[in-house]
């Protein structure tokens, strides 16, 4: 199990606030509820930024610690980096497929499935055993995220209204999201070359990724509204830039927990996010706080603590708190 250092907890509690701040600042630069730019550009300079950050923080390093610099040139090792782009890739286009059959909330509900998908495949596929009390607090996760996003009202609209197809897009769109996690975590940790150089082998293959779709919505646009290359920046404002670099220091965040912590952390850190975002929805935007809500954030917050408890903890507090006979 991960040990919770001081930096593991500063780093998870900065991508709990940054990934936070996505949605937030997304829906800031908004004018008149629509995007006046191409919201396909900004995940493309958001790679190319955390790309050529990247590669200057690699010279640097390659100054300050040679030895900590390992770089590992190989063509095998090189493509082990398109899969997590593939799977992203992928993983983009089921969403938008599942959004066609399901609402919003029901995809950020079904969405949660991915926290119980990433302990099992981490089980699964890398042979990480996780305690009762750990299973336990991932299924408690799991029910707090999705109490928080429970809506009641008397209109007597379902839940389970939307066509089953679906909800089977919905759960393979969590399955790839656990999926592509828990392979990029294996990829960083199998070997030890330098976290900077990795990401650049990442990032490559996200910028790649990206252009190429751009390229394809100009095809598909019949270049009406020009070439992307040209058009890039149409649109921007300073909100815009915030999106963009606040995704990708998210995206830099998060290679640095799958090389030094793991995939659960990832998970907490993001569903803690999501409760994070809903509250400030409440402080800033006028949202009404419901019961739900503070369910979901006590049960989210009893699940952290369960997981990274130490056994030998809860043991001696069981000791200390036995009542007298």
């Amino acid at each position: 199990m991960v040990r919770l250092s001081g930096k593991t907890i500063f780093v998870a509690s900065v991508l709990t606030i940054t990934t936070s701040s996505q949605g937030l600042l997304t829906s800031a630069s908004k004018h008149e509820g629509t995007y006046r730019y191409n919201f396909a550009t900004v995940p493309f300079l958001a790679e190319l930024l955390k790309l050529i950050i990247s590669s200057v923080l690699l010279q640097r390093q390659r100054q300050t610690n040679p030895d900590a610099a390992k770089v590992t040139r190989h063509l095998g090792t090189s493509m082990l980096f398109l899969v997590p782009s593939v799977i992203y890739w992928l993983h983009n286009n089921v969403q938008f497929v599942t959004l066609r059959y399901v609402d919003p909330a029901t995809y950020q509900i079904m969405g949660n499935l991915k926290i119980v998908t990433t302990g099992l495949l981490l089980w699964l596929c890398l042979r990480r055993q996780l305690s009762a009390l750990q299973w336990m607090a991932l299924a408690l996760l799991m029910i707090g995220a999705t109490v928080s996003q429970l809506k009641t009202g008397c209109d007597g609209s379902s839940l389970f209204s939307a066509p089953l197809t679906g909800y089977m897009f919905g759960v393979v769109s969590a399955f790839m999201s656990a999926v592509a996690a828990v392979y990029t975590e294996w990829v960083m940790k199998r070997n030890n070359d330098s976290l900077y150089w990795q990401n650049m082998q990442l990032y490559s293959f996200g910028v790649a990724f990206n252009a190429f779709g751009l390229i394809l919505g100009d095809i598909r646009g019949g270049f009406g509204g020009g070439i992307w290359l040209f058009t890039l920046f149409k649109g921007y404002d300073w909100v815009t830039i915030l999106v963009v670099a606040n995704l990708a220091f998210s995206g830099l965040l998060v290679s640095w927990v799958m090389k030094f912590a793991d995939s659960i952390l990832k998970v907490y850190a993001t569903s803690m996010a999501m409760l994070v975002t809903t509250v400030a929805s409440v402080l800033f935007f006028g949202l009404q706080p419901s019961l739900q809500l503070l369910l979901g954030i006590v049960t989210a917050s009893i699940s952290l603590v369960l997981y990274y408890i130490s056994p030998s903890l809860l043991l001696e507090t069981g000791k200390t708190q036995r009542l007298p006979r």
